[in-house]
């Protein structure tokens, strides 16, 4: 008889952004289980902050955000531990994970290490892809558009054969990258088609071209390349937000 381990996705950042079924999840969670940095607050509990019970139980997995925190599969493995404890006993147990949690999301790790032992289901969230897309006021994507999700940390030469190959593109965790990914954009002639955002639904967000971008970007931060053909999207000058 042992509990669910649900991979609940609280969205980009804005409370009400959750959905019904994870809202509903969260407040009847009797575990709740979410990454947080090892300085600051954990930005998947702030979004769902108001739902959380007050009696729950809460385990935070400490993840250093530092470029050498990686490998950290300690820290999922100790985590998973804890929860299996709980699933054990017959204890449903809700994780939050920021944006969707098969979409880039650290959730995956404790999914391997649970899933053959436990029931395991996934609440779908708002993607930051999506909410990067609604602050810049641009499609991702129109008719046959073929569209490259690309990370940041590759080095130029990926970045540059994968921008190359697609109509579309959006580059993830720009954060300390920005100025070399934007000085790449530059010289494959770009820079015009692009757009920039950081902290997409919250009260400091920042949506703009890229050339208004500014000079340093956080983790949470994304740049949307746009070269499809179609017709409306072309008489339309990109990223006027």
């Amino acid at each position: 008889m042992s509990g669910t381990l649900y991979g609940v996705g609280v969205g980009p950042g804005a409370p009400d952004l959750l959905t019904l079924r994870a809202d509903r999840l969260i407040r009847s969670a009797r575990v709740v289980a979410y990454p947080a940095p090892d300085t600051g607050p954990s930005l998947a509990r702030q979004i769902a902050a108001d739902a959380i019970p007050k009696d729950a139980i809460e385990i935070p997995m400490i993840v250093p955000m530092r470029t050498e925190r990686f490998p950290a599969q300690d820290v999922y493995s100790n985590a998973a531990s804890e929860i299996s404890g709980h699933l054990t006993v017959g204890t449903d147990v809700v994780v939050l994970c920021e944006g969707d949690p098969f979409f880039f999301g650290s959730f995956m790790y404790l999914f391997a290490r649970l899933a053959d032992s436990h029931p395991v289901e996934i609440v779908p969230g708002v993607s930051s892809l999506g909410a990067c897309a609604a602050a810049i006021r641009w499609p991702l994507v129109a008719r046959n558009d073929v569209m490259s999700v690309i990370p940041a940390t590759l080095p130029d030469d990926a970045l540059r054969t994968g921008i190359h190959g697609a109509d579309a593109v959006a580059l993830m965790k720009v954060g300390r990258h920005l100025p070399r990914v934007r000085a790449l954009i530059e010289t494959m002639g770009l820079t015009q088609h692009s757009g920039y955002i950081a902290r997409a639904t919250l009260s400091n967000e920042v949506a703009c071209s890229l050339s208004d971008a500014p000079d340093t970007a956080p983790y949470f931060s994304m740049i949307l390349i746009s070269k499809g053909e179609d017709p409306w999207l072309s008489q339309h000058p990109p990223f006027s937000a």
